[in-house]
């Protein structure tokens, strides 16, 4: 990759660089960076930052950021906001970190035009690595990474984007990191745990990184392919039919009929889901509980909505193509609906104790303390430890407040707690002398201000807390957004580019038109003629001897179609979708193609549902129920296959549950691929994965057709 990139650049001339050997700073959660140029130290100091020493890193585009202090070990700084960036500089021999708050990145290309600026980070071969500045030949070299830097307006405030993997879980790491720092004891997992980052999609033409994929070249082919096979099929049928598109089946079920009431429907479903927020604001000013019934109210509403709709599609009996869109379509709504109720919901009631706490606060600070502590109290003396009548540092706070059970409790007479032992205090009456008062607070406070950072999530100015989220226009809003995880707020782009909207709704129409010429010329015919099969009486067995033919002549149009169909939703729908809401996290998939076991292909073939069953179904039943990981694992698959075969069931109205078992049959296939057999055999694991791929959805469909 190095040799790669600097076959495309010029190297750097000794005349265009800064006046400054190092560009120094940190990135924050959402890939805005602070980076300034220094000098070095002397001779024989480590120049390397470390994470207290990195620079300040603020917010941009309103989303959040961490802020950590100027290094002071670096002297004699340029001003980075007085440079104009080149769009062609290039980092050369730099050395990356775990938060890339070390990072040393000399020889900076003198800019000469205002924009942004693209640059090639070399990492070491072992991330966090030691290195030795005295013989740098004893430090590896890993692949250039690319990244790319933009101003914000404001001094000292950058925008990094680094769509690579590895940069990411850099980020990741570190955060993770930091957040173990600050308690010595693991962390419960908490709703807001989801990092969102700033992000491009892998075959966006707005990622850096996609035009120069040495595989950019198949992309180009495997289009060009799909325009020859549209020219090879029109051919054919003006040959056959005497027009381009045949018979054209598939267009006239697509538009014949019910067009209005089906995009009718789809209205009243998006209005519906409004359901969520009215329930939301009723439990906000207190004539609902979520722990008690508003969660309760919340299921029964998601079970009568996902029936409704489904039900309405058998009723309209509407053909395969608009129950697909609805069926589809209800699912997402309902996920969302779900996301947005139960974080919501939690957030209620850690808003309930923090209200709870401050009515305690106030009802402390009217009590009048005495001089001395009482010899003879009148009422047993709730436990409270002796460390809470001490004064305590800011991380023994830190740790106190992590220390005490859920945030969302506001039953403090069952709660086992130092809060709740404080409150208790409280209520008893007892006389206190200004040392048990002073201290009561603090532990109070540090509870509040804990509840305080929970509520507001990972808003950077508070202006969206929780409960000031629960408008109209942020439901709206988060009904639009292309996620599934529903969160206070997310990284955003400065602007909407309308050319690429625009590039991007045509990308999408032109591939729905390629699925329907594929599908009019190789699968329907195999349809029909099954279906000829069941109306000529012909038995079980007699359709049983076609079953290879069918599951042959679908194998090449099916793995199409299912190519094209993740290509539509993934890549164009849910980029439109983004650049709409300027929704800067992209990162709707990973590179599944290069999937070695199925665990890996689950997560990485479509993340907005991956996330949400990590938060709301994996994370939830272990919390909720005290599940095992393996039985929470077990649980996620198997909601993930009922959902799938209901999928089947509104497609062809009849439950086999092949697709049910193929989808569970996926848990044994994980367990092979960690044993010896294919753990470690990279291209032997692939091989077994698009196999599975490539007759999987034939297969299957086969089998629906002719049993």
């Amino acid at each position: 990759m190095t040799e790669f990139l600097s076959s495309r650049r010029p190297p750097l001339a000794s005349n265009d660089t800064l006046n400054a050997t190092f560009l120094v700073g940190q990135l924050a959660p959402d890939g805005t960076a602070v980076l300034k140029a220094a000098r070095p130290d002397p001779p024989h100091s480590s120049p390397v930052l470390s994470s207290q020493e990195a620079a300040k890193v603020s917010d941009s585009s309103g989303t959040g950021s961490r802020e950590s202090l100027t290094s002071s070990s670096t002297s004699d700084e340029e001003d980075y906001d007085a440079l104009t960036i080149d769009p062609d500089a290039l980092i050369q021999r730099s050395r990356g970190s775990r938060l890339l708050d070390r990072s040393i990145l000399p020889d900076v290309k003198r800019p000469k035009s205002s924009g942004s600026t693209d640059i090639a980070v070399e990492e070491d071969d072992e991330v966090g690595s030691p290195t030795t500045h005295e013989n740098p030949s004893l430090t590896t070299r890993r692949k250039s990474i690319q990244i790319r830097l933009e101003k914000t307006g404001r001094k000292g405030r950058y925008v990094l984007t680094a769509d690579d993997p590895e940069i990411r879980g850099i980020l990741r790491y570190g955060i993770e990191q930091e957040a173990a720092a600050e308690s010595p004891k693991k962390q419960r997992i908490r709703y807001r745990d989801l990092v969102f980052t700033r992000q491009f999609t892998t075959f966006d033409r707005q990622n850096p990184l996609s035009s120069e994929s040495p595989f950019h070249g198949f992309f180009t082919l495997f289009w060009l392919g799909m325009a020859l096979l549209l020219l090879r099929v029109g051919a054919q049928n003006w040959r056959i039919y005497g027009n381009a598109f045949g018979n054209n089946e598939i267009m006239q079920m697509m538009f014949g009929r019910d067009v209005l009431v089906l995009g009718m429907t789809d209205g009243v479903m998006c209005i519906s889901t409004a359901f969520g927020w009215v329930l939301q604001k009723m439990i906000l000013k207190g004539y609902l509980s979520w722990n008690r019934s508003g969660w309760i109210i919340q299921n029964i509403w998601q079970t009568f909505y996902l029936g409704a709709f489904i039900g309405w599609t058998f009723y309209r009996d509407w053909p395969w193509t608009h129950t697909i869109f609805i069926v589809l379509h209800t699912i997402v709504f309902l996920m969302k609906q779900h996301s947005y109720s139960f974080y919501n919901g939690y957030l209620s009631q850690v808003y309930r104790r923090k209200l709870l706490l401050e009515r305690k606060l106030k009802q402390l600070d009217n009590m009048e303390p005495t001089h001395s502590s009482p010899s003879a109290p009148t009422s047993p003396r709730p436990s409270v430890s002796a460390s809470a009548l001490e004064m305590p540092d800011e991380g023994a706070l830190q740790h106190r407040r992590r220390s005490v059970g859920s945030k969302s409790s506001t039953n403090l007479h069952a709660e086992q707690s130092e809060v709740a032992n404080v409150a208790s205090a409280i209520e008893s009456s007892m006389p206190l002398d200004i040392a048990q008062v002073q201290a009561f607070e603090r532990i109070i406070q540090s509870e509040i201000d804990g509840l305080a950072e929970e509520l507001n999530g990972k808003c950077c100015s508070g202006s969206n807390a929780y409960p000031k989220n629960l408008t109209l226009f942020d439901f709206a809003e988060w009904t639009c957004l292309p996620t599934l995880v529903y969160e206070l707020e997310y990284p955003r782009q400065d602007h909407i580019n309308w050319w690429y909207v625009a590039e991007k709704a045509a990308a999408t129409f032109g591939v729905i038109g390629v699925m329907m010429v594929i599908s009019q010329g190789y699968i329907y015919p195999s349809v029909a003629e099954t279906v000829r099969m069941k109306e000529a009486g012909m038995t079980l067995a007699e359709r049983w001897n076609e079953f290879p033919w069918i599951v042959s002549d679908m194998l090449f149009p099916l793995l199409l179609e299912q190519l094209l169909s993740w290509y539509v939703i993934w890549e164009c729908v849910l980029n439109v979708l983004a650049e709409l809401t300027r929704f800067a996290d992209r990162g709707f998939y990973g590179d599944w193609w290069n999937s070695v076991s199925w665990d890996q292909y689950a997560r990485d073939w479509n993340r907005p549902v991956h996330n949400f069953l990590l938060r709301h179904v994996y994370h939830s039943s272990i919390s909720a129920f005290h599940l095992s990981r393996s039985s929470a694992t077990f649980v996620t698959f198997l909601l993930s296959a009922c959902v799938h075969e209901l999928v089947m069931f509104c497609l062809f109205r009849k439950v086999r549950g092949y697709l049910f078992a193929m989808q569970l049959l996926q848990l044994p296939l994980v367990s092979l691929s960690r044993t010896k057999l294919l753990k470690g055999k990279n291209v032997l694991g692939n091989v077994v994965f698009w196999i599975g791929l490539f007759v999987g959805p034939s297969f299957l469909t086969s089998l629906y057709l002719i049993i």
